[in-house]
């Protein structure tokens, strides 16, 4: 072999050889970007990033999920990516096959998957904090904290008795690091939209402050849970309310006690005097007794006229009641509901 064939020779060796090198780290590279690297027993999981959170601590996040093949490849397509030098706090979806590609990509982009949030018809503000509590960053602890200081209240145009009436009832969206004030702030949002000018003619119309048609929707709320009779109980308080008279609803008994598991309310209950007993004070109490709906809420603004003044539970155990316009047809009304109490064993 001549001298020129072989430097020839060794010139083809040492570039396969490196054909071969860059094949074989080419190939592991694209693998660390394009292969799967996320496996999950579901179709879908989320990975949670709380504020404040660097890529340290994201790193022990996807470590403790379980979710991440090869946290060694993660750490290197990050690198390369740039990742590490901002990380986005939030809740993201991640689903099964996804590449360290597709993960970085989604995390850094900072488009989280929102939360649905739900609740209606709540008895207070620190139960109000245990609802929201599981669907944001922000614990119960810290939500109740917010909810019940008196500057929080004030912040919005609130007092504490009246601030329930800021938290209208729904299905809202909300990032998941989402913070108590930032909750708070967006109830306030959604206060002021649905205050529109109808609804806010309506309880002028009625001599009523926002808080005072919540106040009374309430006592509606926690009177029936039937929405085709709202209206005309919500009648029968403003008729009292326009007559002077009590308004002697057991639901403020009963949120005057604090004892959410009487089903009767009782003589001796009647008694506890706090401004929230509508048997021992006039007009309406302080503040809502709940968080009322909206159906409730739009009851009292759009309230039945009529000539009621009582009413009572009917005596088939319906859920409904039966309307009167005198205290002896109430009276009579009541009697067949209680002889019904008694013949099915209730006491």
């Amino acid at each position: 072999m001549t001298k020129k064939k072989k430097v020839f020779l060794i010139i083809f060796v040492l570039i396969a050889i490196i054909g071969v090198v860059a094949y074989v780290f080419g190939k592991k590279y694209y693998n660390y970007i394009f292969e799967s690297n996320v496996t999950i027993e579901t179709e879908i999981a989320y990975i949670y990033i709380p504020n404040g959170c660097d890529y340290d601590d994201l790193l022990q996040i996807l470590e403790s999920s379980g979710y991440i093949d090869d946290i060694e490849s993660f750490k290197q397509v990050a690198e390369w990516k740039k990742y590490s030098e901002k990380v986005l706090a939030g809740r993201y979806e991640i689903k099964n096959g996804m590449t360290n590609n597709e993960l970085i990509n989604l995390l850094r982009s900072g488009k989280q998957t929102p939360v649905k949030l739900s609740f209606i018809s709540v008895r207070s503000l620190p139960i109000l904090a245990g609802k929201v509590a599981p669907y944001i960053e922000a614990d119960s602890a810290q939500i109740a904290d917010v909810l019940t200081n008196p500057e929080t209240a004030s912040k919005y145009g609130f007092n504490e008795k009246t601030f329930m009436a800021m938290f209208i009832p729904n299905t809202y969206e909300f990032y998941w690091n989402t913070s108590a004030e930032k909750f708070v702030e967006r109830m306030a949002d959604e206060f002021k939209r649905f205050w529109n000018e109808d609804r806010l003619q309506k309880a002028s119309s009625l001599n009523m402050s926002q808080s005072e048609v919540s106040t009374l929707a309430s006592i509606v709320e926690k009177e029936t849970q039937m929405n085709d009779e709202k209206q005309r109980i919500a009648g029968v308080y403003i008729n009292r309310l326009k007559k002077g008279m009590l308004l002697q609803a057991d639901p403020t008994v009963v949120f005057a006690v604090g004892d959410f598991t009487i089903k009767r309310v009782l003589t001796r209950h009647l008694q506890y005097d706090s401004p929230y007993n509508t048997y021992l004070y006039a007009g309406l109490p302080p503040g809502p007794i709940c968080i009322p709906s909206t159906s409730s809420i739009d009851a009292v603004l759009n309230y039945e006229e009529h000539s009621y003044y009582y009413f009572c539970a009917k005596d088939d155990f319906s859920g409904y009641h039966v309307f009167a316009k005198s205290l002896s047809q109430h009276n009579a009304n009541a009697r067949k509901y209680h002889n019904a109490l008694r013949s099915a064993g209730i006491r």
